[in-house]
């Protein structure tokens, strides 16, 4: 045991250490006036289609709010030098997917013919299990998930395509280890690995419509923006990219997860009618305080300044909305019981697996010996997901107790959830 924590105090020291490095790098080029030219959209554009040899994009219409994100990110973001490159590698990934996509239709058309059918989404207030979940229903061969792999690149790349063995997974691998080393805090809270099933923010981020941006980043006019807009198209391109997916590697039961479904929900269901959802709850004082610090540290990486009172303000106001759409979709759907289920956090890390075939039993999924077997290797070696235990204050990003509970107090008589220790 003190040989380990001995091991994890290095690690942290080698992170610090390497982040100061980053520092002031980005000081000095900040000093020398270099690298601080405007990301521009047509700029990015034809680099990715330099890059993937292709030119058409389909139907998808992501230049404004590209240029509306791309804006927020000049304007607001305050990005350091790593965030610049980050934000240039991330766009351009994005619009080279949409070109072998819309590449890969035109040779295949009759991906576009896939069906998606009936698929769960677990959703519900970030922190609350909703990824602990979605990878143990993962481990069910019989269930498809996006993986984080697959969500990066979702096509093998040209030049490897004849190989054997495909290098995509080590690949983001690599990706992830890399930005592990300037955000060692990070899988204490949330597991960030290249097989592990991925969140739907990450596909609707390809179109450049996804909440996913303001979680990484300061970003309040593109937040405005797409609240305005709305998420049909999103949604549209989600089941586009399910499509692919399945085309690719058979079909199943898909498992999809992301909290931030809630707050799109009419659009998920105009999109997917006969979809089932899995609602997950737990007391949103230690909801706050925990998505706070993951904001705190996806951000900090990449910007010259972290504002934890802003991410506070942020997030209690963004997840009191969701915490009142949970009630009303709780009501909209409470004539279809056989289309909902809500489970509360402390049931599930108490019983996972006892949870996990309550799921099964409401939506009439057969849980067999093979899937059992893998779920349970992976609670005996990795209990409550492998997280750590975390502790962290809501007054450490400007939020007051008492103020912060009488705005949840209906969410938590609706749904019956205590107080957590």
């Amino acid at each position: 045991m003190m040989a380990k924590v001995h091991r994890e105090i290095m690690k942290s020291q080698k992170a610090n250490s390497f982040a100061r490095l980053l520092r002031g790098f980005d000081r000095a080029v900040a000093n020398m006036g270099l690298f601080n030219e405007s990301l521009r959209p047509e700029a990015l554009i034809q680099l990715a289609q330099r890059r993937t040899r292709l030119r058409e994009f389909g139907e998808w219409s992501f230049h404004e709010p590209l240029t509306v994100l791309l804006r927020a990110y000049k304007e607001e973001s305050d990005l350091t030098t790593l965030g610049r490159f980050a934000v240039r590698w991330d766009i351009v990934r994005f619009l080279s997917n949409l070109l072998r996509l819309c590449e890969e239709e035109k040779k295949a058309p009759e991906i576009l013919n896939e069906q998606i059918s009936a698929p769960i989404f677990i959703l519900g207030l970030p922190r609350s299990g909703t990824t602990f979940l979605h990878n143990l229903m993962a481990l069910d061969p019989g269930n498809l998930a996006p993986r984080a792999w697959q969500t990066i690149y979702p096509y093998p790349l040209r030049r490897r395509e004849l190989t054997n063995r495909d290098p995509r997974p080590r690949m983001v691998a690599r990706h992830f280890a890399r930005f592990l080393r300037i955000a060692p805090e990070l899988p204490s809270l949330h597991p960030l690995e290249a097989e592990g099933a991925q969140e739907c923010i990450e596909i609707t981020g390809q179109v450049i419509r996804s909440m996913r941006f303001d979680t990484t980043h300061y970003v309040p006019s593109y937040e405005r923006w797409l609240d305005a807009a709305g998420h049909l198209e999103a949604y549209q391109f989600h089941k586009r990219f399910l499509q692919h997916l399945q085309h690719q590697n058979g079909p199943g039961q898909w498992i999809l997860k992301s909290p931030d479904h809630i707050f799109a929900l009419d659009a998920l269901l105009q999109v997917y009618p006969d979809a089932r959802l899995v609602l997950l709850h737990r007391d949103p004082l230690h909801v706050l305080a925990s998505v706070a610090k993951l904001t705190e540290i996806l951000r900090e990486p990449f910007a010259r300044k972290v504002d934890r009172q802003q991410i506070g303000r942020q997030v209690s106001k963004r997840w009191s909305l969701g915490s009142r759409l949970l009630i009303e979709t709780s009501m909209r759907l409470r004539e279809s019981t056989r289309r909902i289920v809500n489970l509360r956090y402390s049931s599930l890390v108490r019983d996972p697996l006892a949870t996990l075939k309550a799921v099964y039993c409401h939506f009439n999924l057969v849980l067999r010996p093979q899937a059992q077997a893998r779920i349970n290797h992976f609670l005996a070696n990795r209990p409550n997901g492998g997280h750590g235990q975390n502790t962290y204050r809501i007054e450490d990003y400007g939020l007051d107790r008492e103020n912060e509970i009488r705005r949840y107090r209906d969410y938590k008589l609706h749904f019956q959830i205590g107080c957590e220790s």
